[in-house]
């Protein structure tokens, strides 16, 4: 005895040619259902007006593209299409960029509504059932494909952004043009507003994210970029002392870490980079160092070194100081360092009342801004006094 069938040989058939059917009624409909739910856009939600011409017919070419979409899938549903280049291949990969993740649901929500509410008309009472429930699936399906379309801008954006702003830092430190980091900052969305300072340490796992996050916390700029084993932070925003750019040393691996001079522009920015940078060096030299340290701190160490700014700076901001205000400070800032920073000693040596000595010890911290009673700042005077003696004939 043959066992029954399970199902009817033409069943299949049969519910195939009847899809197909809803199918046709759906595709003719398509273009009505279109024009209502870009219509309903417009009226709906205030953003789409707002947009340019060329904007809102991508808008158009989607809601058509996905509604398409949607009639091939309900009439043939073992086919899985690749619903991101269907649907939203038909506008550019940039309109990602023009409106949110949150506006594109929107107007995959208003649209599903809009076919949702025309099922019945559209292909009558018996049939509607089934085709809501493909609009139902269907609109999971373009859920994901709009999250799969945004999440790969991001990345190729995330890339893009990461190879301008190495450009843009390897520009500064490089001496690149005005207009080239200008326009490179601009496209990162550099604001532009404030002083700049630069910081430049040793290159830890999470520097890169800690910097961005200290800085986005407080409204700042940051760009950084990395010259091998180094970081190199930009800090834009910071005020006249390059505050609170300190704070952020606790981000870079072991080592010293160097503030450079505060700015007022990012062209500027270069030459505290290349100060900075140099300064890393030269902070070697300085055992007790506090970290950060700033480059202006460093100068004899940098003068040390061989670097010229440096050595320009001790002799035209302490020594031609020191020398403009006249020869009796000079010559006791010299017997003060040279009696071991006694007072008493130094008013023996000039034959001068021990006060005079203090007084004139203030004076040169009123010219100077180095206190010759202070350990590292009278290091600072002696290695200055050193470099103006040496280049007494230059001067």
């Amino acid at each position: 005895m043959t066992p029954a069938r399970t199902t009817r040989p033409g069943g299949e058939t049969a519910r195939a040619r009847s899809r197909a059917q809803v199918a046709q009624r759906l595709q003719r409909s398509a273009g009505a259902m279109s024009t209502t739910a870009v219509a309903r856009m417009e009226r709906e939600m205030p953003w789409v007006t707002q947009l340019s011409a060329q904007e809102r017919s991508w808008i158009g070419l989607i809601v058509q593209a996905g509604i398409k979409a949607f009639v091939d899938w309900f009439r043939e549903p073992d086919k899985h299409p690749t619903l991101r280049a269907e649907v939203f291949g038909a506008a550019p990969q940039t309109f990602a960029g023009v409106i949110s993740l949150q506006q594109t649901v929107e107007l995959v929500r208003l649209s599903i509504e809009v076919v949702e509410h025309s099922v019945v008309d559209v292909v009558g009472e018996a049939d509607a059932d089934q085709v809501l429930r493909a609009i139902d699936s269907y609109a999971r399906e373009v859920a994901f494909a709009a999250a799969e379309v945004y999440a790969r801008q991001a990345e190729q954006r995330g890339a893009w952004d990461a190879r301008l702003e190495a450009l843009l830092v390897d520009g500064l430190v490089r001496g690149g043009t005005e207009e080239d980091i200008a326009s490179r900052a601009s496209a990162l969305g550099w604001n532009g507003a404030g002083r700049i300072v630069v910081l430049v340490g040793r290159l830890a796992d999470t520097a890169i994210d800690t910097a961005r996050r200290f800085a986005h916390d407080r409204g700042l700029d940051c760009l950084c970029g990395v010259q091998g084993e180094l970081l190199l932070v930009v800090l834009g925003g910071v005020d006249e002392l390059g505050r609170p750019a300190d704070r952020i040393a606790t981000a870079f691996a072991d080592g010293p870490v160097v503030v450079g001079p505060v700015v007022t522009d990012l062209t500027a920015a270069g030459s505290s980079a290349q100060i900075a940078l140099t300064s890393l060096r030269a902070a070697r030299g300085w055992a007790d160092a506090p970290r950060p340290v700033h480059a202006d701190d460093l100068l004899p160490e940098r003068a040390l070194d061989g670097d010229a700014t440096a050595r320009s700076q001790l002799l035209s901001e302490v020594y031609g100081a020191l020398v403009a205000a006249g020869a009796v400070l000079l010559d006791t800032t010299q017997a003060f360092l040279d009696q071991g920073s006694s007072i008493e000693a130094t008013a023996r040596a000039l034959f001068v009342h021990p006060n005079t000595i203090r007084y004139r010890l203030r004076r040169v911290q009123d010219v100077t801004g180095l206190s010759p009673t202070d350990a590292r700042e009278s290091y600072t005077l002696r290695v200055a006094l050193t470099l103006g003696r040496l280049a007494t004939t230059d001067l």
